[in-house]
């Protein structure tokens, strides 16, 4: 009987009943102080700048409900576009030729062939570390016509150059941002490439693959997802563009910079100077979107690179 009873009794496996019906909070516990941190600092900012952005501030009566008439009056603001066009060319100029180089040193720090990597990664990644106001005061001296690096340059050579004269105003501009990133950037494209396993490069060294057919092969296919990220970090940063020219606005002679220079200067001087917060919301939720777009077409792209 003991054993009969013992055949009868049900046998318990070893699986724990989860009652699917019932949520799980553990993690939302974990997550809240970031969540908190994330609506009160990036949701409810950008909520308040749609909301503000359908108003406009009078002399007599007040604030008043005006709809988009501030999205239309955008669109014909030729001082906006003016600046989205110069924030659009420097992003098409300065971008690649930043990317380019930090693939390049990337690839150089991969190598395995250059004496003092570690003195080499950590001095190129060292401008990233320093504030962009700093930065642009540093090259700010250095390229003074009259009392910088570049001034000494013209007294030692009797030229007479200005890297602050309108016409290369920009590109000395884009020469400080790419000072400040290429080593930033570099550092993704080196963690893309450290992934590669070892034995990729002693097959194709076996089949008699050069240096050249490795990189081509093997190394730049592999660059393609850091690439993508990289890219929609810097448009994004491009589009932001505000520190750089602001700060150069003091030591650049005449009117070469003006209030809207990019669209964020022109945003801040509408707001902070010309009592217009009104319009420069609008103007920071226009931008917004056009940047969105442009970051999600360059992702698009980028996803079916990949998939091919």
């Amino acid at each position: 009987m003991a054993s009969a009873d013992i055949a009868a009794a049900p046998v318990h496996s070893g699986k724990v009943r989860v009652n699917k019906h019932k949520a799980d909070w553990r993690g939302w516990k974990f997550m809240w102080p970031f969540a908190v941190v994330f609506v009160f600092v990036f949701i409810v900012p950008i909520v308040y700048a749609v909301y503000i952005s359908f108003f406009k501030k009078q002399m007599i009566g007040g604030t008043k409900f005006v709809g988009f008439e501030n999205y239309a009056r955008l669109l014909g603001d030729g001082q906006f576009w003016s600046s989205v066009g110069r924030v659009a060319l420097f992003t098409c100029v300065q971008v690649p030729i930043m990317l380019c180089l930090s693939a390049l040193m990337a690839l150089a720090l991969d190598s395995m062939k250059l004496h003092g990597t570690r003195f080499f990664r950590i001095s190129t990644f060292l401008p990233y570390a320093v504030p962009a106001v700093v930065s642009t005061l540093i090259w700010g001296f250095v390229y003074g016509a009259k009392y910088g690096l570049v001034g000494s340059l013209n007294d030692f050579l009797g030229t007479d150059i200005d890297v602050l004269a309108p016409s290369v105003l920009l590109a000395s501009i884009g020469n400080i941002v790419t000072w400040e990133f290429t080593g930033y950037n570099m550092l993704i494209f080196y963690s893309s490439l450290s992934t590669i396993p070892h034995s990729l490069y002693e097959a194709a060294s076996i089949d008699g693959a050069s240096e050249w057919q490795i990189v081509k092969s093997i190394k730049l296919p592999e660059l393609r997802g850091s690439l993508a990220i990289t890219v929609i970090f810097s448009i994004i940063g491009s589009f932001q563009l505000f520190n750089e020219p602001s700060i150069l606005q003091n030591m650049v002679p005449g009117n070469a910079i003006t209030t809207y220079y990019t669209p964020n200067m022109y945003a801040y001087n509408l707001s902070f100077s010309g009592n217009q917060s009104n319009y420069a919301a609008a103007l920071a939720i226009v931008m917004a979107v056009i940047t969105m777009a442009i970051a999600y077409i360059v992702q698009l792209n980028s996803l079916k690179e990949q998939m091919k």
